[in-house]
């Protein structure tokens, strides 16, 4: 086994076991908190000393959920919910919820009353991010949760603490964007499934310990020759893609990512926190002012983000573009005419396909493949 099939090896079993990785940092002592989407400032909880945990919910059919939610609910939060009420996240000493979309803010409510069990910090963040008075704003709210970690952890969160983890995950973030780069050049070696597991790990492991594994891969990969894949080169947008069965039909039929716009994927490591800012807080608030192109952030153009979809598509030397669309998701639904007009007139084909953590058979998505790969 090469180096590079043993660093794969290690990064899927923490992406499809992150209740192991739970087990093993509460057994060395440390307090995990569960970070929900989107856009939870994890680097407050590093500097506390505890553990970021990433909570995207997980694949299967919801059964206690179901009495908060109708059967019409993203099932990210419904399955998040069905974690909190079965145990899945026990284990944690708090959660993070924010409340980003219209289903978001229920769901974090009815999280609230549902697991009251589980320490519960609630993040509203402004849909008006950029003026100086969001920052102020975002700052306000991300002070509330910071004392609110404070006292989870039992000490003070320092500016020291605030911005040694800046460094640790703007590394992160930087090592995680050079993966993406280099997995659509060694396609032989990459895979869609270990590509994602590479990326999804991230959200189950301290940034330091994940950064460490994914610059060796980084520089193992760059040792080997770059390869001309032999089907399409795609690029992927939605909120979620990580389903292995979905993800075995893009190799089944040649195709290989070489970017993407997936809000678990490359949309979470796009933006750094600035390190020029003398408040380590306003530091995050900027952050946070600064991302853009995401279907639920505010843009009163409503074009932006599909023109952005196409350049970067066409940047990363795609021949297409592939939509996984969460079910029941109103912005992406609200957005997909708009984005289907900027790639079509940027001559940049695409398909579409509905997706969610409940499904186990990909039917329409194979056909959907299938079908956009004979093309190429």
């Amino acid at each position: 086994m090469t180096r590079v099939e043993e660093l794969i090896k290690e990064f899927k079993e923490i992406a499809y076991n992150p209740k192991k990785q739970l087990a093993k940092y509460t057994e060395q002592g440390k307090k995990v908190i569960g970070c929900f989407p989107y856009y939870v400032p994890e680097e407050m909880v590093y500097a506390a000393d505890m553990v970021p945990m990433g909570v995207w919910g997980k694949h299967g059919t919801p059964n206690k959920a179901k009495e908060y939610f109708p059967s019409f609910y993203c099932t990210i939060a419904q399955m998040g919910l069905e974690m909190g009420l079965d145990g899945t996240l026990d284990g944690l000493s708090g959660v993070i919820l924010s409340s980003m979309c219209d289903t978001l803010r229920p769901f974090t409510q009815n999280f609230r009353v549902a697991v009251p069990q589980l320490p519960f910090m609630f993040l509203a963040h402004p849909q008006s991010r950029k003026p100086e008075y969001g920052i102020k704003y975002t700052m306000t709210e991300y002070n509330r949760v910071k004392g609110q970690l404070e006292e989870i952890a039992g000490k003070e969160i320092t500016d020291e603490k605030m911005y040694n983890a800046f460094r640790v995950y703007n590394e992160s973030r930087a090592a995680r964007r050079e993966f993406v780069e280099l997995a659509g050049k060694h396609s032989d070696v990459i895979s869609a499934v270990s590509r994602s597991a590479v990326l999804k790990s991230a959200f189950f492991m301290l940034k330091d310990e994940h950064t460490a594994l994914v610059k060796e891969l980084n520089e193992e990969l760059k040792k080997m020759e770059e390869v001309t894949p032999k089907g399409a080169k795609v690029f992927t947008s939605g909120i979620i893609m990580d389903n292995p069965k979905l993800l075995q039909l893009f190799d089944e039929y040649g195709l290989v990512i070489v970017g993407d716009d997936v809000a678990q994927e490359t949309r979470a490591i796009r933006m750094d926190v600035p390190m020029d800012e003398k408040d380590p807080v306003r530091a995050l608030a900027v952050q946070f002012a600064n991302q853009d192109n995401d279907t639920i952030l505010y843009d009163p153009t409503i074009v932006t983000r599909p023109l952005y979809i196409a350049e970067q598509a066409k940047k990363a030397g795609a021949d297409g573009v592939i939509i996984g669309m969460m079910q029941f998701c109103d912005p992406e639904e609200i957005e997909y005419p708009s984005l289907r007009k900027a790639l079509d007139e940027a001559e940049m084909p695409h398909v579409k396909f509905g997706y969610d953590q409940q499904m186990v058979d990909f039917g329409q998505a194979r056909t959907s493949l299938q079908a956009f790969a004979e093309n190429f």
